[in-house]
């Protein structure tokens, strides 16, 4: 038997076995629903740009209402001084007045107080700033865990470490039904992950990032890939797709 397109059946049948177990072929296909869901190519959320967050081994961005401690080396009325970034991403520091704290890391700030402080103030200012708290660069963490709530982000975070963040998963999680929601350049992504298989090795442990949401258990957007897992029959690894 001869398909119109010249394909045997065997053929067609060894094709789309073939697409099940690379989740491909039902990674290019728009399914309908509100918002309408668009499987991508591969297995892993795209990073947020610099725009979006930066965490992880990168540097850190401060954000709004984080608490700094600013230190200027030999000047005691400049030791140790505790400042928190306003709502607007700036620090009022002495000498130089207000300074855009938010979008910088630690060691940019502290080179643009020097920069401030030279010549005028100081001959050769040598200034250190350490994050005491941060407040603006944290995920949420919610469904089946024991402490759902915001969680900062600092340093690499991955899924399996937010999760222990938040207490590890309740009585009743379903493992197999992990979304990580991202906002990234304005397109909202949303993947699929399960949690049994990454402990086991399966596939590996996605990275999250500041602004992320994690869901575990059942959820509105676990439903959202009922469409695609019914297409894909037997699914391998995560599916990844991006929200019309």
């Amino acid at each position: 038997m001869t398909t119109p397109s010249g394909f045997s059946a065997t053929k067609l049948l060894l094709i789309s076995a073939l697409c099940v177990f690379a989740s491909g072929c039902a990674r290019d296909r728009v399914y309908a629903g509100s918002p309408a869901i668009e499987a991508i190519d591969g297995d892993t959320l795209p990073a947020p740009t610099r725009a979006d967050v930066a965490a992880g081994e990168r540097p850190y961005l401060m954000g709004a209402f984080d608490i700094l401690t600013i230190d200027v080396f030999g000047i005691d009325e400049l030791k140790q001084r505790k400042v928190q970034v306003d709502a607007s991403g700036r620090i009022s520091f002495p000498l130089i007045g207000g300074v855009q704290a938010a979008g910088l890391t630690p060691v940019e700030l502290a080179r643009e107080i020097e920069s401030r402080l030279r010549g005028e103030f100081i001959r050769d200012p040598q200034v250190t700033i350490n994050l005491d708290e941060t407040v603006s660069q944290v995920i949420t963490v919610d469904g089946q865990v024991n402490r759902p709530g915001l969680y900062p982000v600092v340093g690499r975070m991955t899924l399996i470490r937010a999760v222990a963040r938040a207490g590890g998963t309740g009585e009743f999680a379903k493992l197999e039904d992990v979304v990580i929601q991202r906002n990234v350049d304005g397109q909202k992504y949303i993947a699929l992950y399960n949690l049994q298989a990454i402990r086991q090795g399966n596939y590996g442990d996605p990275e999250v990032f500041a602004h992320d949401i994690v869901i575990v258990g059942d959820s509105p957007s676990r439903r959202l890939f009922r469409d695609v897992i019914s297409a894909s029959g037997l699914i391998v690894g995560p599916i990844v797709a991006i929200l019309r």
